[in-house]
């Protein structure tokens, strides 16, 4: 028995691809998320010495974080969050520290404290499991 092309019909095949595409591109959209949330999770452990900071004026740089941060502890990293489009800052910032103690002691001595005219808070990082 020879099949030609007229003598199978194309609506299965036309309305089984679609389904079978939308089917795979959820599949894999889905495993990408359940990759990178365990990644995120086990790479996103606080010692805590990481900071968020917030309340930072427009005009605060990473500088004046830097300069702000190191009169209590060695600073291993700022990132200043900045909108993408104006590069402004957005007002808040992660800063890590060298040692915990360090950390501590800006949380102290720098929570509610006075940066380019602005009230800054300061506290650790709260890694949310998922």
């Amino acid at each position: 028995m020879s099949y030609s092309r007229e003598g199978r019909s194309a609506s299965p095949r036309t309305s089984a691809s679609p389904s079978r595409s939308r089917r795979s591109r959820s599949l894999s959209r889905s495993r990408r998320r359940s990759r990178s949330r365990s990644r995120d999770s086990a790479d996103a452990s606080n010692p805590g010495n990481n900071l968020y900071v917030t309340g930072l004026s427009t005009r605060v740089n990473t500088s004046d974080l830097e300069k702000h941060f190191s009169a209590e502890g060695k600073v291993a990293e700022c990132h200043l969050v900045t909108d993408p489009r104006t590069r402004e800052s957005r007002g808040f910032a992660f800063v890590t520290m060298e040692t915990v103690e360090d950390a501590d002691r800006c949380i102290k001595y720098l929570n509610r404290s006075v940066l380019e005219g602005r009230l800054i808070t300061v506290e650790k990082v709260l890694v949310q499991s998922l």
